[in-house]
């Protein structure tokens, strides 16, 4: 669920490696891989029938040795399980990432003005709390998007036709075009492209980041300097 530090009774990695920052535990990272795995098979497959390529077999078609309709199907009941244990065997972490994505702090609107500016340079305004405001709009949009598409999925999967299904049919395929552009931004900005956010990617990847990372993204996260 949401990026986590260490948990209690757990040593830091930056005790060891002074270094280094604790961003992301290791169920954090699980959790975000098996979303982000799922969503891709989505949405490959869900453009490649969009674009007319039913009758023939993509790659992932050929890999499952099943059609891109049943690869489709099968991974939206993937994604309803990972959503399911998230909210509960996470159900702690679930709830910190509601509270940390739902806070408003003043400065806030000074941080999106100044976001431009910071990610051509590193130099963002500062923010409290564990997302800085852009991820805390990423992250609304991602659940709303994501939950969208579970409900409609499953609606359509029941449903055998009539006005109800096509209408599930119209918003399922909105909530795919307005996922596709928040996951070509997210892989845009943890790519590194733009300066500022470089380092970002070993947040999800290792769990850790450099001191350096951490007090230009997320200083609430980055130690305090000797004598700061």
């Amino acid at each position: 669920m949401r990026p986590t530090a260490a948990p209690a009774g757990t040593e830091r990695p930056e005790a060891s490696d002074p270094g280094r920052v604790v961003r992301n535990n290791g169920a954090t990272r699980a959790f975000h891989a098996a979303t982000f795995l799922v969503t891709s098979v989505l949405l490959a497959t869900g453009w490649w029938l969009r674009a007319g390529n039913e009758g023939r077999p993509s790659a992932l078609a050929d890999l499952f040795g099943t059609p891109d309709t049943e690869v489709h199907r099968n991974a939206g009941w993937v994604l309803v399980g990972v959503a399911a244990a998230g909210l509960t065997v996470g159900v702690r972490a679930a709830w910190t990432f509601a509270r940390e994505t739902a806070r408003v702090d003043r400065g806030d609107g000074r941080w999106f003005l100044r976001w431009p500016w910071g990610a051509a340079t590193g130099r963002f305004a500062p923010h409290r709390g564990h997302f800085d405001p852009g991820q805390r709009i990423a992250n609304l949009a991602f659940v709303a998007t994501l939950g969208t598409l579970i409900v409609t999925g499953v609606a359509m999967t029941t449903l055998s036709g009539g006005p109800t299904f096509a209408t599930m049919v119209r918003i399922h395929r909105g909530a795919t075009y307005v996922l596709t552009a928040l996951v070509v931004g997210h892989v845009l900005v943890v790519s590194g492209v733009l300066p500022g956010y470089r380092g970002a990617w070993r947040a999800m990847v290792t769990g850790r980041v450099t001191r350096a990372t951490a007090r230009r993204l997320w200083p609430g996260d980055a130690p305090r300097e000797p004598g700061a």
